[in-house]
């Protein structure tokens, strides 16, 4: 139906295009032609070229137009020419220029063609440039340089950045009929861009001129248009733009977003709390992360959830064979399949409903399959939730890993990475000392085989479900209050795909035992995130919204480490990924028979029983709950 409707619609139209431009440049290039003899013999054209210089002109028409058709001058927007298009006039009207006097240089010998004056090459060829390029450029200049604009009703804008994506933002905002912004100024800190305009708009200095700007022209939103910004900088940007009343300061992606390398207005989105939390990226070696999962079948449990999920993104880029998706949620599973099978990958894609503590479908799993690299992300993790259910944490986060860990090694997987957290450090919650009894079992299922296991630690992923940020933008939404825990209550926080990212290399550096984790710069504390989410969203802390506080609930604490007191780390090639140096004394043996008691607990829901045994495995393991019956 596409093809018929491009055909009966479509075709015509661009036909009668092309004819309209070809008759101009016949027009064009036969004026051209005549008026370069004019000019040569300054006044009427000498008798003896009058009879030559018809056919002269049919040559450079035969000559000419091809080459305008192969470099494509009747495909051009008349509206929307542009740079690339006036290159491509360029390219051709010198080649057909250099074309047409070869042409005339072989016939020479033809009468007609005899005695041709070289001077006409160049004028004719300047001539036609200026009328072929100028004429193209006709419509654009009328519609953009005499139209009527009203700004009005438009938001006065101060962009930040005056490069190529500060130049096409502004360019979109002027020529955009219903756009909603009229820029008003740049601000940009290179000093040789001073006092110089883009499009008409002025570049004044630098971001110290801020506040003058915005009170001085009306400023009514900033829009920060330089993608490769820091996220310090950011924050200083928008302290500045908040000390002057200006409440709505957007930005652009950045440029790991921005895959198709042209900006849009469309693109300018609001400030957004990852903007201001963000950090470094972590440096990755794609080369090394291909290498060990390109055309391998790779499987990953918890495949539903936030990590998982993302994990599941990010590997369908290195282009495994298969990629097999694994989760009890059948509906997140199902929305996960979809959007990847919407992007039409080259590799199988496998989805499984299972739960990993179904040890025979697990089995069945490995061997239908035959995975060669396992991520597993697959866990509870909400703390107060599983301090009331310390029998399922035990469940899914130990037995689960156990057995999805045993069946790896006994089927010859090449790599195993645990997802894991930085809660399993000096654990005082369920959720984070059975993480780390997580981590020790892998670490000691690792050497007894070929398998390598891997653990990766990090903290708190932003705008992962459950977490802090979704909550608070709800509680915003709703007017309040904003619930903060406790008022010096402080946490790591990374974004999902650098979280994603650390976990692929290590998976690729990991030889097997490590435990990884990244250096994450300074913790936030939670009240400045719920006052930057408050600010951020256009109403003040306190005043707007109300801030409460409602107490450390149970399991938590006021500050995640990323290491024990033994541990210490050994820097990798990796300026921001480290390993824990890991003292574990338990043989294989004696910690499979903690877990099998833990697991007949578990079954039995004797809870006391089970933090009794935790503590045991766990000696760092400080439970808010007394221990006793």
């Amino acid at each position: 139906m596409k093809s018929k409707l491009t055909s009966k619609f479509l075709k015509p139209t661009n036909r009668k295009r092309k004819a309209f431009f070809m008759v101009v440049d016949i027009i064009i290039v036969a004026f051209s032609m005549y008026l370069a003899f004019e000019l040569r013999f300054v006044g009427p054209i000498f008798a003896t070229f009058s009879k030559s210089l018809g056919v002269v002109i049919l040559l450079a028409i035969a000559v000419k137009l091809p080459i305008f058709y192969k470099y494509r001058l009747y495909d051009m927007s008349w509206r929307f020419v542009s740079v690339y298009d006036l290159l491509a006039v360029l390219k051709a009207v010198t080649l057909g220029s250099i074309v047409f006097a070869t042409a005339l240089f072989v016939l020479k010998t033809i009468p007609v063609f005899a005695g041709f004056p070289r001077s006409i090459f160049l004028m004719d060829y300047f001539i036609t440039l200026i009328g072929i390029g100028g004429f193209r450029s006709t419509k654009r200049i009328l519609l953009q340089g005499f139209r009527r604009i009203t700004f009005s009703n438009r938001a006065r804008v101060l962009i930040i950045g005056a490069g190529n994506e500060g130049e096409k933002i502004v360019r979109d905002m002027l020529r955009i009929k219903d756009s909603a912004y009229f820029p008003v100024g740049f601000v940009d800190d290179d000093p040789t861009k001073k006092h110089t305009r883009i499009h008409g708009v002025k570049i004044y200095g630098g971001k110290d001129e801020i506040p003058k700007l915005v009170n001085n022209l009306g400023v009514e939103e900033i829009v920060i248009a330089t993608p490769s910004v820091s996220s310090e900088e950011i924050r200083d940007l928008v302290k500045k733009a908040r000390e002057t009343g200006v409440k709505h300061i957007k930005v652009l992606p950045s440029l790991d977003d921005m895959i198709s390398g042209y900006v849009r207005l469309s693109d300018i989105r609001e400030i957004r709390v990852e903007d201001l939390l963000g950090r470094e990226p972590v440096e990755i070696d794609t080369s090394e992360i291909e290498e060990y999962i390109f055309r391998k079948v790779v499987l990953i449990t918890g495949a539903g959830g936030s990590v998982g999920s993302e994990l599941s993104r990010q590997i369908t880029k290195f282009k495994p064979k298969c990629m097999i998706i694994l989760d009890q949620d059948e509906t997140n599973l199902f929305y996960i399949e979809n959007e990847l099978r919407e992007k039409h990958l080259e590799s199988k894609l496998i989805p499984i409903v299972g739960n990993i503590m179904d040890e025979s479908k697990i089995s069945r799993v490995f061997t239908n399959f035959s995975p060669e690299v396992v991520f597993h992300a697959a866990a509870y993790k909400h703390v107060p939730m599983l301090e009331e259910h310390s029998d399922e944490a035990v469940k899914n986060n130990i037995i689960g890993t156990k057995i999805v860990a045993e069946i790896s090694r006994n089927t010859g997987v090449d790599k195993f990475i645990l997802i894991s957290t930085d809660k399993a450090v000096n654990p005082t919650s369920v959720m984070g000392v059975t993480k780390r009894v997580a981590e020790m079992a892998i670490q000691t299922f690792n050497g007894k085989g070929v398998t390598k296991f891997i653990a990766v630690r990090f903290g708190n992923v932003l705008e992962s479900r459950g977490s802090v940020i979704p909550i608070f933008k709800d509680q915003i939404k709703r007017g309040g209050p904003v619930t903060v825990t406790h008022p010096e209550m402080k946490r790591y926080f990374m974004t999902l795909p650098e979280a994603v990212l650390l976990i692929l290399q290590a998976g690729a550096i990991g030889t097997g035992g490590e435990v990884f984790v990244l250096d994450m710069g300074e913790p936030i504390k939670i009240i400045d995130l719920a006052e930057e989410m408050i600010r951020l969203s256009g109403f003040e802390p306190d005043k707007d919204i109300p801030i409460v506080f409602t107490g450390i609930r149970p399991g938590e604490k006021l500050f995640e480490e990323i290491l024990t007191a033994e541990e210490g780390t050994q820097a990798t090639k990796y300026r921001k990924i480290f390993t824990a140096k890991m003292n574990l004394c338990m043989k294989e043996g004696e910690l499979l028979q903690y877990i099998d008691k833990l697991k007949k607990l578990a079954v039995t829901g004797d809870k006391v029983e089970i933090l009794k045994n935790l503590k045991m495995l766990v000696p760092t393991y400080k439970p808010k709950k007394v221990i006793a019956k």
